[in-house]
C-alpha cells in the first residue's frame, strides 16, 4: 500500500495495515487462497467457523446459486479449535496479516471452552464470535435473535478471553441496533454485520428444496442494500467499531460501507467468484482514495450525506 495514503484502522484494539477482510466461512482457513492472491495484502482473515469438537456439516447439496447471490446451508463443517490450533495456525504464522477465529456453539459453555483454548495462543489477533447458531438449552432459538442470549454468550467469552472479541450479529431479527447494544454492554469489542439471511429455493420440476437442509442462508449482491442499511444504522447506535460485509463484490460496493459508518469490511461471497476479490478491493480502495486527494481512510468512514 502506497505510503502516502493512510489505510490503516482500528477496530476494537486490532490494527488492520487496510479495512479489508475475508469473512468467515468463504475463504477456508486462508491459506488455500495462496496461490491465487497475496494474503501479506489484506488487512486480516477470518477462519471458517470452529466448534469445539470437529464437525462433518449438513449433508450435500449445501449450496445454491440464486439469480444474484447463493444459498449455502454447510452446517459449518470444521476440524475442530485443537486441530486448528496444531495444524492450520502454525502455517499461518508466516503471514503478514491478522488472523481471527471465529466460534460457534450449541451452548454458552461451548464458546466460553473454545476462547479459553485459544488464550495467549500465539498468532490469534481477535475471536469473532457467530451467534447465529442454535441455542441448544433455549429450544434451539438462535443466540443473535435474543439480546440477552446474545449478551450472555460475549460475556462467557470475554472472561475466558484477553482477545479483541468481534460479535458477528445475524439480520434475522426486527431490531439488530438492540442486540448491537447488548453485546457492546458486555464488552465486545467490535461487531461484524450481516451474517446471511434465512433463505430458501425450490427446484420447480421436482418440486424438492435446492438444498438438503431445506433453507440456508442467502448471501450476495442481493443483500447488500440490506447490509448497508443495518450497517448504518448500528454505527448509530454503538460506540465500538463495525465491520460491514454483505454482498461486496468489487472495492465500490465496500466503499459504500465505509461511508455509511463501517470501520472495515469482509469479503464473503465474490471470493467464490474471484478469489483474488479481496485483494482487488483493497487496491481498489487505496486508488479510490488517490483519486479523491483522501490522504487517511478514517476520513471517508461515516460520512454519508443527509443533505438533500
Amino acid at each position: 500500500m502506497s505510503k502516502s495514503i493512510n489505510t490503516s484502522v482500528d477496530i476494537g484494539g486490532v490494527r488492520l495495515k487496510n479495512p479489508v477482510m475475508t469473512a468467515s466461512g468463504t475463504f477456508g482457513y486462508a491459506m488455500e487462497f495462496d496461490e491465487v492472491l497475496d494474503l501479506n495484502v489484506l488487512g486480516g482473515v477470518v477462519m471458517k467457523g470452529l466448534s469445539l469438537h470437529p464437525s462433518k456439516g449438513n449433508p450435500p447439496p449445501r449450496i445454491a446459486e440464486t439469480s444474484s447471490g447463493m444459498l449455502n446451508a454447510i452446517g459449518l463443517e470444521n476440524v475442530g479449535i485443537d486441530r486448528f490450533l496444531s495444524e492450520k495456525l502454525p502455517r499461518l504464522k508466516a503471514y503478514d496479516t491478522k488472523v481471527f477465529i471465529n466460534i460457534y456453539g450449541k451452548t454458552v459453555e461451548e464458546y466460553a471452552a473454545i476462547a479459553e483454548k485459544a488464550e495467549g495462543v500465539e498468532g490469534i489477533h481477535g475471536i469473532e464470535i457467530n451467534i447465529s447458531c442454535p441455542n441448544v438449552s433455549a429450544g434451539g432459538l438462535a443466540f443473535g435473535v435474543d439480546p440477552v442470549a446474545a449478551a450472555e454468550v460475549t460475556r462467557a467469552v470475554r472472561k475466558k478471553s484477553s482477545l479483541p472479541v468481534m460479535v458477528k450479529l445475524s439480520p434475522n431479527v426486527t431490531d439488530i441496533t438492540e442486540i448491537a447494544r447488548s453485546v457492546e454492554g458486555e464488552g465486545a469489542s467490535s461487531v461484524s454485520l450481516i451474517n446471511t439471511l434465512t433463505g430458501m429455493g425450490i427446484d420447480i420440476h421436482t418440486r424438492k428444496p435446492l438444498l438438503a437442509n431445506v433453507v440456508g442462508g442467502l448471501s450476495g449482491p442481493a443483500v447488500k442494500p440490506v447490509a448497508v442499511r443495518m450497517v448504518y444504522q448500528v454505527a448509530n447506535a454503538v460506540k465500538i467499531p463495525v465491520i460491514g460485509m454483505g454482498g461486496i463484490m468489487c472495492a465500490d460496493d465496500a466503499i459504500e460501507f465505509l461511508i455509511a459508518g463501517a470501520s472495515a469490511v469482509q469479503v464473503g461471497t465474490a471470493n467464490f467468484v474471484n478469489p483474488d476479490a479481496a485483494q482487488r478491493t483493497a487496491e481498489g480502495i487505496e486508488a479510490f482514495l488517490k483519486e479523491k486527494g483522501i490522504s487517511d481512510i478514517n476520513e471517508l468512514i461515516g460520512t454519508v450525506n443527509l443533505d438533500r
